[in-house]
């Protein structure tokens, strides 16, 4: 596994994960313990809710581009979120559909009161296997800075 620091995270630079397929098996067994409402649950029934199908909830699609985000990524120490601001699920996520993760850093700075770590904000994009959007936000996450990141 590659290892990734802080100095690697500049304003501009665009990261795009590996894909994942998503089918209604999964779909269920997260609704089940998780997000137990019809149209995650029901195949047969989930024609008659608001998303006119089974989907897989908002909240595991942000799990499974979470995962997608941290083998991406590839920081040893891990990147601790901080803020998640203006997430959206703008279309639903349906079984058969690939998924991958966008990263694109619009800010990274050191820490002026954690020495030893650096402050990026992030644009995430999740899209299906059609280009489209399925999940979108901004985040602030925390990240070791090595010496060698230093002014």
């Amino acid at each position: 596994m590659m290892s990734r620091r802080f100095a690697d995270f500049t304003v501009g630079r665009c990261f795009v994960s590996r894909s994942h397929t998503i089918d209604a098996a999964e779909i269920v067994e997260f609704a089940r313990q998780f997000d137990p409402q019809a149209a995650h649950l029901d195949e047969q029934t989930s024609g008659e809710n608001l998303l006119g199908g089974l989907a897989a909830s908002g909240w595991q699609t942000a799990a499974i581009s979470m995962r997608l985000f941290v083998e991406t990524m590839e920081v040893t120490g891990g990147i601790i979120g901080r803020a998640v601001d203006e997430l959206r699920w703008p279309v639903a996520v349906r079984p058969g559909d690939t998924l991958r993760v966008e990263i694109e850093i619009i800010e990274a700075r050191l820490s002026k009161s954690l020495t030893g770590f650096g402050i990026m904000r992030y644009r995430s994009l999740t899209k299906n296997q059609h280009d489209v959007v399925v999940q979108s936000f901004v985040a602030t996450a925390l990240l070791p800075a090595t010496a060698s990141d230093m002014p």
